[in-house]
């Protein structure tokens, strides 16, 4: 897809200052083949790229100094890339990085580094070499294997319960993609498939929680000749892996369900996009594409139904921001994944301007049993007055950390006890609920039922699916502390609250927490003015949600204050 084959579109807030100052298709992928090709961006490379397409060098270097995937110095040999986000944090990654850092500095070719959160929360504290994942005592193992020249991307696991994930319909491989076929055929109709999603009350499950029906009622009502869909793949926030065991687990069930959308919406042309860290689960995805062509689901003509569907993955140049889903579309355009104002949403004026339907991975994993079972079926799946079933990625100081799946309102108590109790037989003191952007809640909350209204009321949310268990003895603000860390280095920078804010509350907890962790009057009521800034006056999600953890833990300390 490029710029090129779209007509130039009117100006719309937020894209209004780039909007057809670099016309031509996306260099994302192509700096992308460059960097696996050579081990980093040479700097003749670029220069050759800029000729070959006629673009600056310097849209070029903002590109790859925005994208912390990009390298523009040469490896040293061997990396290794260490996480010290949340849930690696809490199991001792201090530690182990200064092991690690301790083993490998007076080495020439092994060099040792912090990376933001790759996914893989379940064997924390986790590492990457050279992009393979895996567990902190893997590293050694790695590091030799490279020398050596293993090119292993990693494996993936399986969290399944031996009967199967419950929202999976099928039974046997040759049954995959039965709704797709019937809606194909014309045996479902596509206002019955939208009428099923609105009935059952579906909504985003990759933390927005936007009707799901509507949102493709709306991209189907849009009047243009071209439209988009794309499955936002690209979780990123600290604790949440539950849709890297879809896509590796029921991947048929997730690219149905996008094909699915695509019909309905009245798209021909549909991208996966994933992010960088999720290699293994990328060649899982590659394969059931291959597999679909085979079976004759892609194509010009799919099935003599009329309908030409493409499916493309688009790998992420890394960043969590690009899970904001205006900022991924930059960047599948080709920009720097800074989020556009909104309206106009991208059901509207997405992917080069044109109506995109957007969903996670667990929204379009749902699709084909509601429409082929029905709403009622999906409703009574749920419990505590929810509907529906809902996956959740369960790290921390747990027995078992994985992924469950569990009906809706599923209480936290008994999430917990699905993953063992807390670790070790240790107290609980808190949870995050829905990963490192939701509020962390008390002991108190431990009958709360996990859905989008009753974690509200409790005072924080469902967000990405991803419960965090701290155990008592932690220290509480140290842990809010490293959160915001993390919001601190994934801010895009675009908006002043964001960035700044981010980076004061950042500075004045740290500077506390060196001088004894105990935060006087002043302190508190200017983390809280930051909050209410932040939250009241950034343009995406990221900066509206990265102090909340922090003032719930103030909150904790003095029941009853609130900003």
């Amino acid at each position: 897809m490029t710029a090129e084959a779209h007509p130039k579109q009117d100006k719309v807030p937020g894209v209004e200052a780039r909007a057809g100052k670099f016309p031509g298709p996306s260099l994302i992928p192509m700096l992308k083949e460059i960097q696996d090709r050579c081990g980093w961006l040479p700097r003749e490379e670029l220069e050759a790229l800029a000729r070959r397409q006629r673009r600056p060098l310097y849209e070029i270097e903002g590109l790859i100094t925005f994208y912390p995937h990009f390298r523009t110095e040469p490896p040293t040999g061997v990396t290794v890339g260490v996480c010290h986000d949340l849930t690696c944090w809490l199991t001792g990654a201090d530690e182990r990085i200064e092991r690690l850092h301790e083993q490998y500095d007076g080495t020439s070719d092994v060099e040792v580094t912090e990376v933001s959160c790759p996914g893989r929360c379940d064997i924390a504290p986790a590492a990457t070499v050279d992009d393979r994942p895996g567990r902190v005592d893997d590293v050694a193992e790695f590091v030799e294997q490279r020398r050596t020249g293993g090119t292993e991307l990693g494996a993936t696991v399986a969290y399944a319960p031996p009967s199967g994930w419950p929202n999976d319909p099928y039974t046997r491989r040759d049954e995959h993609y039965g709704t797709l076929r019937a809606l194909l055929s014309g045996a479902i109709a596509p206002e019955t498939v939208i009428a099923e999603l609105k009935d059952s009350g579906l909504r985003g499950m990759g933390g927005a929680g936007f009707p799901t029906g509507k949102k493709w009622e709306i991209v189907r009502a849009q009047d243009a000749g071209v439209k988009y869909a794309i499955c936002n793949a690209d979780e990123s926030e600290p604790g949440t892996f539950k849709d890297r065991q879809l896509l590796a687990e029921q991947p048929h069930l997730v690219l149905e369900g996008m094909l699915m959308g695509m019909v309905v919406a009245g798209a021909e042309e549909g991208t996966v996009f994933i992010r960088h860290e999720y290699g293994p689960e990328e060649e899982v995805l590659h394969a059931e594409i291959r597999h679909l062509h085979d079976i004759g689901l892609l194509g010009d003509d799919v099935l003599g139904s009329g309908y030409r569907l493409s499916l493309d993955i688009f790998t992420s140049p890394g960043g969590y921001i690009l899970g904001e889903e205006t900022a991924l579309i930059e960047c599948m355009e080709g920009h720097r994944g800074e989020p556009r104002n909104k309206p106009p949403f991208p059901g509207v004026y997405g992917l080069w301007g044109k109506p995109t339907l957007m969903n996670s991975v667990e929204t379009f994993a749902d699709v084909p049993i509601i429409a082929s079972r029905g709403a009622s079926w999906w409703a009574e799946q749920g419990t505590n007055g929810s509907g529906g079933l809902k996956f959740f990625a369960v790290s921390g100081h747990v027995e078992h950390p994985g992924v469950y799946c569990v009906p809706m309102g599923t209480t936290i108590r008994e999430l917990l006890d699905l993953a063992g109790g807390v670790a070790g037989g240790s107290g609980l003191h808190a949870v995050q609920p829905g990963g490192a952007s939701s509020d962390f809640l008390g002991p108190e909350h431990l009958d709360v039922p996990m859905d989008f209204g009753t974690l509200a009321e409790a005072g924080s949310m469902l967000g990405s699916g991803a419960m965090v268990v701290i155990a008592e003895g932690t220290d509480a603000l140290a842990a809010a502390t490293n959160v915001l860390r993390f919001f601190r280095n994934e801010s895009c920078g675009k908006c002043v609250p964001c960035r700044a804010g981010s980076t004061k509350a950042h500075d004045l907890l740290t500077d506390t927490l060196h001088n004894g962790g105990e935060l006087d009057d002043a302190r508190k009521a200017r983390l809280r003015e930051l909050e209410m800034v932040m939250r009241k006056t950034s343009i995406c999600g990221l900066g509206q949600v990265a102090m909340g953890p922090v003032v719930s833990v103030l909150n904790r300390e003095e029941p009853g204050a609130r900003s």
